[in-house]
């Protein structure tokens, strides 16, 4: 209609300019047809699945605006539910041939997403090895299987040290502690109990189940005691010694020697020390923006204690990865996506936004980040922190959990429970390796 509105005023006149004028109206007229429909045609759908988490989900959507504005011929479908229904959601539509055609999932899940079919190999035009492993921090390797990568992060972690301020203040304490030996003194003067003995505020807090004790334990405890987790080539496991009984000791002794900690206190660690009820807690920087935003809670963080002059940490990530589902057209829309997720630019935005940190030293390895006062003891950790490569994350994080509950509950030896865990990770361990 307006075109013709267009040129019925252009015929309305006289001269070679009007006939130049009308020329010039028609082109920019169905020119800009001819440029709309070319979008719609090369317009495509893609979906992103997460889970739940409020700061991630903020993130994404942050990052799919930028992205879109970029790259008007792809929009973005950006899904996400809660953590525990997160994995049958994504085996059951992947296999269905629906679902998403990026998806996020744990690095420790990676062989078991492999071996279901459920994602497939990042296409090496777009994303060369020698990129990855140059700028990428190493623990990325952890997703290259068979000569490929499987998918890479936004954002990696660490493990540090939250304290509360006030509590340490009240307690005669000054900073955090420096070393292992340090933090049970610390964990012993900061515990409470009241006339009847019930704990009611904790001097050391942990969470078994999905919470970070299994990794501290594995590659924090067990090296700083001697040991090593499992063999160079990934395929034994090795904890089973006198120096993994001695890390599950140091472990079980706060609950069941010291009496500074009890298993379910206020239901989760995170949460007791969220209400300011705990006055030592170790978790991931992820969690920073939930301490944040609890009420009256000062706190700090520092760097994991040390132990006989040497320091380790745990590192860990949650990748991005093409689905089996994705093909041609939607391949392509979530490679590029992808590729803009692992940016600088991303990285940082993640990082301001989630509080996870960036996968790059480019990025993460900045003065103003090393320093920041709360992101800034995680990623000083990364210099020293080693990413687990799982054969099954979740029964190998089971593994802690008995044998934790073996010494604390049952009263077995450390050497013991750990005989008993090993041996059933061992046999998951031959099972994969063999097959």
């Amino acid at each position: 209609f307006q075109a013709e509105d267009g040129i019925r005023d252009v015929e309305r006149s006289r001269g070679l300019g009007d006939v130049y004028k009308r020329q010039l109206y028609l082109f920019s007229i169905f020119g800009s047809l001819f440029i709309f429909s070319s979008i719609s045609a090369n317009a495509v759908e893609i979906e992103y699945w997460q889970y739940e988490y409020g700061a991630r989900v903020e993130a994404i959507d942050k990052l799919i605006a930028n992205f879109q504005s970029a790259n008007p011929d792809i929009t973005i479908k950006h899904t996400y539910f809660p953590y525990a229904d997160y994995r049958k959601k994504v085996a059951i539509a992947v296999a269905a041939g629906d679902g998403p055609d990026l998806v996020q999932l744990y690095y420790g899940w990676l062989n078991d997403y492999r071996d279901t079919g459920l994602i497939q190999p990042l296409p090496k035009d777009v994303f060369s090895h020698d990129d990855i492993e140059s700028n990428f921090f190493k623990m990325v390797s952890a997703m290259k299987v068979d000569g490929d990568y499987w998918g890479l992060p936004t954002a990696v972690r660490s493990l540090a040290l939250f304290y509360n301020n006030d509590l340490l203040k009240e307690a005669g304490l000054s900073g955090p502690p420096e070393t292992l030996d340090d933090m049970v003194n610390y964990a012993k003067k900061l515990t409470k109990r009241d006339g009847s003995g019930n704990l009611i505020q904790e001097g050391m807090a942990f969470d078994g189940g999905i919470g970070q004790t299994h990794h501290f334990f594995r590659e924090v405890l067990v090296r700083h005691f001697g040991g090593k987790p499992f063999s160079d080539d990934g395929q034994k496991v090795t904890y089973n010694d006198a120096a993994g009984a001695k890390a599950l000791k140091y472990l079980t002794d706060f609950e069941k020697t010291h009496k500074t900690t009890q298993n379910g206190f206020m239901n989760r660690g995170q949460d007791a020390f969220a209400a300011g009820k705990v006055g030592l807690y170790i978790d991931g920087s992820f969690r920073i923006s939930k301490f944040k935003k609890a009420e009256g809670l000062n706190f700090s963080i520092s760097e994991l204690p040390g132990h006989n002059g040497t320091r380790y940490n745990f590192s860990s990530f949650w990748a991005n990865a093409l689905s089996s589902k994705a093909e041609g057209a939607k391949k392509d829309a979530a490679a590029k996506f992808l590729k803009y997720l692992t940016s600088d630019e991303a990285m940082q935005i993640w990082l301001d936004t989630v509080g996870e940190l960036p996968a790059k030293p480019s990025v993460a390895l900045v003065d103003e980040n090393k320093q920041h006062p709360l992101y800034g003891p995680f990623i000083r950790g990364l210099d020293y922190a080693t990413a687990t490569t799982f054969v099954s994350e979740k029964p190998q994080r089971q593994s802690i959990v008995d044998a934790y509950d073996m010494v604390v509950l049952q009263d077995v030896s450390p050497e013991d429970a750990l005989a008993k865990v090993v041996k059933k990770e061992q046999e998951l361990f031959d099972d994969f390796f063999g097959n």
